[in-house]
């Protein structure tokens, strides 16, 4: 069966840090494009990181560029999003996806999708 569960969410003061973890089972992540996305009260889902393992090809959405790091380590086939100095914006679900990665701009285009996990930046 395959499962993506994330963690790590929680609540953080603006300009504080988070590790989002997401575990994949029934799968592995070599073989897949995998990144995150997060969807906002009222707002469409959008894609924040993507990384592919065949060529390294990575995507960054502009809002998190330079804030947020996508990495992943295949011994414990977990991808994991280093999100630092949060802004209030970046409140959100965010969801963990694997699949194939657009050529076009490098975005994720899921297969699978974790539950998501809830990341509150308030102060």
């Amino acid at each position: 069966q395959v499962q993506l569960v994330e963690s790590g969410g929680g609540l953080v003061q603006p300009g504080g840090s988070l590790r989002l973890s997401c575990a994949a089972s029934g799968f592995t992540l070599d073989y897949y494009a995998i990144g995150w996305f997060r969807q906002a009260p009222g707002k469409e889902r959008e894609g924040v990181s993507c990384f592919s393992s065949s060529d390294g090809s990575t995507y960054y959405a502009d809002s998190v560029k330079g804030r947020f790091t996508i990495s992943r380590d295949n011994a414990k086939n977990t991808v994991y999003l280093q999100m630092n100095s949060l802004k209030p914006e970046d409140t959100a679900v965010y969801y963990c996806a694997a699949g194939a990665q657009r050529y076009s701009d490098y975005q994720c285009d899921p297969s699978y999708w974790g539950q998501g996990t809830q990341v509150t930046v308030s102060s």
